[in-house]
Parts: structure tokens; sequence; C-alpha cells
């Protein structure tokens, strides 16, 4: 099912990495960290959550966190990414998310190795990273599910503060409804500054109203 079987890996305690919202134009940086048991039954259908319908994440979310041993979820928001750019936020939201590991029961985990989709973070702790590693290894195609329910379920919440944008049905991406509202309404406090130069660059050249 999985390219690469991470039950061949010496390390017992393997973090899976990955995040989602590199690209919107509103809203945080998601990331997941999570450990799986290895040896463990591996979930069917899962896969990169971007292969994946809504209905389907929801489910795996639930039945991943089941599993697993350990996990933890953490956002970087927009004000963040305007200062330090969309790569150096990602890298700290990696890294808090590894640092943030915990058990069921709350008790802090240190994994044993980081396996890491096509990203490199600043930690003492042994890193793997792999191109498509959320279609090659279970571990990180988890996190990329619970990374991609988590930060849904909270674009669907700012939906209901800022309505007039659609949150709930593009998730801060940039669609052509979501561009029109941006340029309609101006921006809210979940937009990305430095994402938006482009577009009201583009808007300004078609005479629409900015």
């Amino acid at each position: 099912m999985f390219a690469i079987d991470y039950n061949e890996f010496e390390e017992q305690l393997i973090c899976g990495v990955d995040e989602v919202g590199r690209g919107p134009l509103a809203g945080p940086v998601v990331t997941c960290a999570i450990i799986m048991p290895k040896n463990c039954e591996i979930i069917e259908g899962v896969t990169d959550s971007k292969k994946l319908s809504e209905k389907k994440r929801i489910l795996y979310k639930d039945l991943i966190l089941e599993q697993a041993i350990a996990y933890s979820v953490n956002f970087v928001d927009q004000t963040v990414i305007d200062e330090i750019n969309i790569k150096q936020a990602t890298r700290l939201s990696m890294k808090r998310a590894v640092e943030s590991l915990m058990t069921k029961d709350k008790k802090v985990i240190k994994p044993d190795l980081i396996v890491i989709d096509a990203e490199k973070i600043d930690t003492e702790i042994k890193q793997m990273s792999f191109i498509k590693g959320d279609e090659l290894l279970y571990p990180i195609s988890c996190a990329s599910i619970v990374a991609k329910v988590v930060r849904d379920d909270y674009m669907k919440e700012m939906a209901k503060i800022y309505p007039q944008y659609g949150f709930e049905k593009h998730k801060g991406y940039g669609t052509k409804l979501h561009r029109e509202m941006i340029l309609e309404y101006g921006p809210c406090p979940l937009h990305r500054k430095t994402f938006l130069r482009k577009l009201y660059e583009n808007g300004k050249k078609s005479g629409q109203r900015s």
C-alpha cells in the first residue's frame, strides 16, 4: 500500500509530520506531528489528504487518533506568516508540533525519528525528509489528514465571524469567489497581507474595486 514501510526502520517511536495551509490567502499554516504504532493495522484508504474527499478525511481522522500513540497540532497564524514568510512559518509550526507531542494520558513524549514531507526542521532529533512523503509513508499520511481536518474546521468557524468571504467553502485558498470577495470587501484580520499584493495589482489593472 505504501512504498516505504516504516516498520523496517530501526527506531521505535517514529513521528510523521506534515502541514496544511502553505498556499491560502488567509488563515494559519497548521502542522500535525503524530506517532503511529509500529506493526499496527494500516487503515485502508489512508493516503495524502489532498486525494481524499472531506467526508473520508473526517472519518479517517477519528480512526487515526484512536490508533495513535501520541500527536499534537500546531497553528502559526497569518501575522507570523507575514512577518517571517511562509517557509519559515511552516518550519516553525513543524518544530513546535514535534516539541508538544503528547500521549493520550497527556504525557510529553519525544520521538526517536521524525519523518517529514519534503521539509527539514531545526531539531536535534534524527529526521528524514521525503518528497511526496504523504503518499509514501503511513505516519506522514496520517499527519496530513489530521492537519487538514483541523485547519478546515478552524476556517469553518472563522466563516461565522467573517461570513462575507465564504471561508467555509474555500478554506482561505485563492479561489475565484475568494479573490472577488477580497476585492469587494477588502481584507479581514485573517488575510495574509504579503499574499495579497499580486491580487490587488491585478484587481486594479482590471478596474475592480479594491
